[in-house]
């Protein structure tokens, strides 16, 4: 094969400009490994979900009860639009394990007397699942199995409704509705202290006194189905048994989780990818560029031979593609390595049975041709100016700029600013859009980082906010039912116990004319000092009589004001609905809450007073003494540890975070090498004609390297008020696009993080332009002087 002048041109100015094409190529697959990894995941997860869901039957809708007659069953399946109904007992129970001093909490859900269950699937991970007819013989969910060290054959005690029983391990599971698996009032899953434990259902039933009847059915529909059509009805057949409101998979808790996640993941594509791109065709704009303006003479006698403005445009526009294709393939391999190793944790942290990881081409081609677009927007414009020079004007010198002394000149005059700083600001003045592009870069770099470690300021007030005002027990103890408040005396007798004190807590739909949330009023004494409720400006405040206080986000979805009715229909006992004013709205960073004063909700739900949970601060000495007393509380449903529970959300999302700030700093310093490296080696072609003339008439090389030096930290400083703004954007977009009923990320960003960032990029670009620097002292002055402008 004939290899023509051009591509030996092509090749030889790769490889000549290695350096510049390293940086652009390593920006370039940052954007690509960003999308790869991100959109993969996010494709990854909704795959695996969806394939689980299916394989396993997931339910479409839930509906929980007080007690139930087995013979309702029929009438439920009979509703129109149900494809499959199935009925089961479960509920919550303390569980004493061999080893661990702190209490446990399992969910028991019963399997029917065939085996399995037509809905939620368990799948089999080893041993198997109960004898139909055995009465203490269960399968626990495996990540509780691992943690603990539980294998078939091992037991542990359960306190089942009063009755201490031991129970038989016989296997280990994973459920499709346990995928995010979190126990009653925490923040996150807990694998050694929460378990979903499968018992036999005539077991289940005789050990909760649900002989003949259930308190939970799941439904499966047909496809086309009403949700909201088949949910009104099921109230309505449920309602006398004591339901509580059917709900579909957007309020299934380990969904949500999921759904939460890949919204992340989405959010993640749409925010950073576009960002390389944009300083990688930046970068390509800048260098080529300046190639086309010292080739000028070279593309005057090429033009002079006979090749086509096609053929000039186009040798260019293939340089600016080696490029893309070079941090396209490197960006390839990083992003398919990342997101196999994200894979793995996704797989873990969710327990999915299988991560379903396609690595699709399309996800692929789609990173590609965004690399090489971005590639080609960057070079067009030069490589069509380049093609358009006509051969008799390419083959002399430019022209030079017309200068003239305007006020900027005359102010630099009145401060008497050394030459070379003159020089400095002069040459920025006079090449704005290019100083503006160069200081556009290094913002984005700024940016990046601002908007990663604004993550460790939102986790910073989330926790001071939830647990140091909001929140400040060490446990919440829930009953099996509302108990009266005087019950809160007899747990001042537990040992270790310093303060108790109570809350009621209530199921309720909150409705706005057509806009409704199912949600839980919570009410506790005005001089509560435990569980709090804190208003924006962090102030503790106690909920006014007769009316409500909402979080932010709830009365936003309800699209309620101050002062607004809010209609509340309760969903357990009486089943009311009574109209409460809108007193205030608060922000709250976890779940969506409202707060009623605690005499008005039982007022209003016409009771002595009376508490769905305790909330206790303990003595750490009596720790051991305290979890065996909550082992033989009959009335006890289960426990959150709140200080273990933050010390587990601090260290998980502590890890998280640093993983994330170390990738980001890692962009940063990419991005700020990327265009003060490039912007240097320009700058010191352009003028190093006039820099070794300084060198002759006897200026330094300090003060020689101070004017290259110098502009690109004047660019570097311009850019970090527009960093800051940029990173502020892009970590609101970020808040806003992974907002959900579960959390809300605070919109935080304290000075320190921005200075934090701005040092980075300033001391990158330092080190970057201090490399470049070195060629000054290489330059031979004598040569430099014979070059043509």
């Amino acid at each position: 094969m004939v290899m023509h002048a051009l591509d030996r041109k092509l090749l030889r100015d790769f490889f000549r400009l290695w350096a510049q094409v390293l940086a652009i190529s390593m920006v370039l697959a940052c954007g690509v490994a960003a999308l790869l990894t991100s959109f993969g995941m996010y494709q990854a997860l909704g795959d695996s979900r969806d394939a689980y869901y299916g394989r396993n039957r997931l339910a479409d809708l839930w509906a929980p009860a007080r007690r139930a007659p087995m013979s309702l069953l029929p009438e439920i399946a009979a509703i129109p639009g149900i494809r499959t109904a199935e009925a089961r007992t479960e509920g919550m129970v303390m569980l004493d394990l061999p080893g661990r001093e702190e209490v446990a909490v399992g969910q028991i859900l019963s399997l029917p007397a065939s085996g399995e269950p037509l809905l939620n699937l368990p799948i089999l991970r080893s041993g198997r699942l109960p004898d139909p007819d055995a009465e203490a013989e269960i399968a626990v969910n495996e990540p509780f199995a691992l943690a603990n060290g539980y294998r078939p054959g091992d037991r542990f005690s359960a306190n089942l409704n009063g009755a201490r029983r031991e129970l038989t391990i016989t296997g280990t599971v994973l459920s499709p509705e346990f995928i995010y698996a979190l126990g009653p009032g925490a923040l996150m899953p807990d694998k050694e202290g929460f378990a979903v434990i499968w018992m036999p259902e005539r077991a289940v039933q005789a050990a909760f006194d649900m002989s003949g009847a259930f308190n939970s059915v799941t439904i499966a529909l047909y496809a086309g189905a009403s949700e909201a059509e088949v949910i009104d009805r099921l109230d309505a057949l449920l309602d006398p048994y004591g339901g509580t409101g059917a709900y579909g998979r957007d309020r299934q808790i380990s969904d949500s989780f999921v759904s939460s996640e890949m919204d992340q993941l989405w959010t993640m594509t749409v925010v950073l990818p576009p960002i390389f791109f944009g300083v990688a065709a930046f970068l390509v704009n800048m260098v080529l560029g300046r190639i086309v303006a010292l080739e000028r003479s070279e593309i005057g006698l090429l033009k002079a031979l006979g090749y086509s403005n096609a053929a000039i445009a186009m040798h260019y526009l293939m340089l600016a593609g080696l490029t893309a294709v070079v941090g396209i393939l490197v960006g390839w391999g990083f992003g398919a390595w990342m997101a196999h190793g994200l894979a793995t944790l996704y797989a873990d942290f969710f327990n999915f049975p299988y991560l379903i990881f396609r690595g699709s081409w399309t996800v692929y081609a789609i990173s590609g041709l965004i690399g090489l677009g971005s590639a080609a927007f960057g070079a067009l414009r030069v490589a069509l100016k380049a093609a358009r020079l006509p051969p008799a004007v390419a083959m002399q010198p430019p022209a030079p700029p017309r200068f003239r002394r305007g006020l900027i000149d005359r102010i630099m005059a009145r401060l008497r600013l050394s030459q070379p700083a003159m020089m400095i600001l002069r040459n920025l003045v006079r090449w704005p859009l290019r100083a503006a592009a160069s200081a556009l870069g290094l913002s984005m770099a700024v940016a990046v980082l601002a908007a990663a470690n604004f993550f460790d300021d939102a986790l910073d007030k989330m926790l001071d906010t939830t647990f140091g005002l909001a929140n400040r027990q060490d446990v919440v103890l829930m009953f099996t039912e509302d108990l009266p408040e005087i019950a809160l005396d007899e747990l001042r007798s537990l040992p270790g116990a310093l303060q108790i004190e109570g809350q009621l807590s209530e199921a309720v739909i909150l409705r706005n004319g057509h806009l409704q949330k199912h949600t839980g009023i919570e009410a506790r004494r005005p001089d509560s000092d435990l569980s709090r409720v804190v208003t924006d400006a962090g102030r503790v405040t106690a909920v006014a009589p007769g009316g409500l206080v909402l979080t932010e986000r709830l009365a936003e979805q309800l699209d309620l004001a101050i002062g607004d009715p809010v209609e509340v229909e309760f969903l357990s006992g009486r089943r009311e609905t009574v109209s409460l004013p809108l007193h205030a709205t608060i922000p709250q960073y976890i779940g969506l809450g409202a707060y009623a004063d605690f005499e008005t909700l039982n007022a209003i739900r016409r009771q002595a007073p009376r508490v769905s949970v305790a909330n206790v601060t303990i003595d750490e000495a009596h720790r051991a003494e305290f979890h065996r007393a909550l082992n033989e509380m009959p009335a006890l449903a289960g426990t959150a540890m709140l200080t273990d529970m933050l010390r587990s959300f601090k260290d998980t999302i502590q890890k998280n975070i640093d993983i994330t700030a170390t990738v980001y700093i890692v962009i940063a310093v990419l991005i700020t090498v990327g265009v003060t490296y490039n912007g240097a080696r320009i700058q010191l072609s352009e003028r190093a004609r006039e820099l070794a003339s300084l060198r002759i008439l006897g200026f330094s090389r300090g003060e020689v390297s101070f004017i290259l030096v110098g502009e690109t930290m004047v660019l570097a400083l311009l850019a970090q008020p527009f960093g800051w703004l940029a990173g502020m954007g892009i970590a609101w977009a970020f808040t806003q696009g992974v907002t959900s009923d579960l959390y809300e990320i605070p919109f935080v960003i304290v000075p320190s993080t921005f200075a934090r960032a701005s040092l980075i990029v300033l001391v990158t670009a330092l080190i970057s332009a201090l490399i470049v620097r070195r060629r000054i002292d290489r330059l031979d002055l004598v040569a430099v002087m014979k070059t043509r402008e």
